[in-house]
């Protein structure tokens, strides 16, 4: 299925060294941003309470907000769980406070803004376990990049798995850089979307790099640079196609998902966007400018070698 053909391969590698001079800037400003500002971690990481409450109707995270900062509790943040009327308090480690204090402060406070407000769950979750999700996160994502590495390695050539995989951390510190400039809470919703991106990104590095190599096989005359535009163009609508479809159910997440979606959503919209970016405009030109060349898939006779260059 094609929702348009090009009928000229658009010169890609034309302007491959401009697109990778941009990606090489977007990349150090997304460090220097990790580097001084940091993730803001959720609860989830930093340790904290995670606090459960029910309305009798919908309930505007906003004003529950602004009722716990009346309180004196000016450290918290509220969204909303699975309904409007249902919200999760998450609220950072205090010295001296025990979970049954912190519950009762919270409800009390609660309660002097609307009386129909009930206590449905709470949890506390220690320094240690956070620490040791950050661990756990990190080497996570260390295996999901190697075992993508060796299959790529396996597939393909050495060549196409360094490019893919320098890709697809060109996407994740990106990622991550939009959450350290912005200071968008960086959760274990966030941390599954990015391995999501992960494999989404070298999904797309696979088609292009599969056509690359059928067009190595098919077309003897043409260099690699042409080799590639041709390859590129020719996944062109296929990938309009899987990543709009792709990025419109991200984005009904993004504007109807609430809170607890919001951030997931929006980690999964900068990786696709920049996920399509990389597999053609920084995989590509580094697997041309590490000399990948139809030799490197296709035995050539040398029969055939004598043949061409008596014509």
């Amino acid at each position: 299925m094609e929702l348009f053909r090009f009928k000229r391969d658009i010169p890609f590698m034309t302007y491959a060294r401009s697109t990778t001079v941009l990606s090489a800037i977007t990349f150090v400003f997304a460090v220097f941003f990790l580097i001084t500002k940091g993730l803001n971690f959720g609860v989830e990481f930093t340790g904290g309470t995670v606090i459960e409450v029910h309305y009798q109707q919908a309930a505007e995270p906003a004003h529950v907000q602004a009722a716990l900062e009346k309180g004196g509790i000016l450290d918290s943040s509220v969204q909303n769980f699975g309904t409007s009327s249902d919200l999760i308090i998450r609220m950072p480690l205090k010295e001296g406070a025990s979970q049954a204090q912190l519950s009762e402060t919270v409800l009390g406070a609660l309660r002097a803004a609307d009386s129909n407000v009930d206590l449905r769950r709470v949890e506390f979750i220690g320094p240690q376990v956070g620490k040791e999700l950050v661990t756990d996160g990190s080497i996570a994502l260390a295996l999901v990049c190697a075992g993508i590495m060796a299959y790529l390695a396996f597939r393909f050539e050495w060549r196409f798995a360094l490019a893919a995989i320098i890709a697809n951390m060109h996407d994740v510190v990106i990622i991550l850089g939009f959450f350290a400039f912005f200071q968008w809470e960086f959760s274990l919703t966030v941390l599954a979307a990015v391995l999501s991106v992960l494999g989404y990104s070298v999904n797309e590095s696979v088609v292009v790099f599969d056509r690359i190599r059928e067009n190595f096989r098919k077309y003897k005359k043409l260099s690699v640079a042409d080799t590639i535009n041709n390859a590129i163009t020719a996944t062109m609508s296929r990938t309009m196609i899987t990543h709009g479809c792709t990025e419109m159910v991200v984005l009904s997440m993004l504007l109807f998902g609430g809170e607890t979606l919001h951030y997931f959503a929006m980690a999964l919209t900068v990786g696709i966007i920049f996920g399509i970016y990389s597999s053609v405009l920084v995989s590509s030109p580094l697997v041309l400018w590490m000399g990948a060349t139809r030799a490197h898939f296709v035995k050539v006779d040398a029969a055939p070698q004598a043949a061409d260059a008596k014509q």
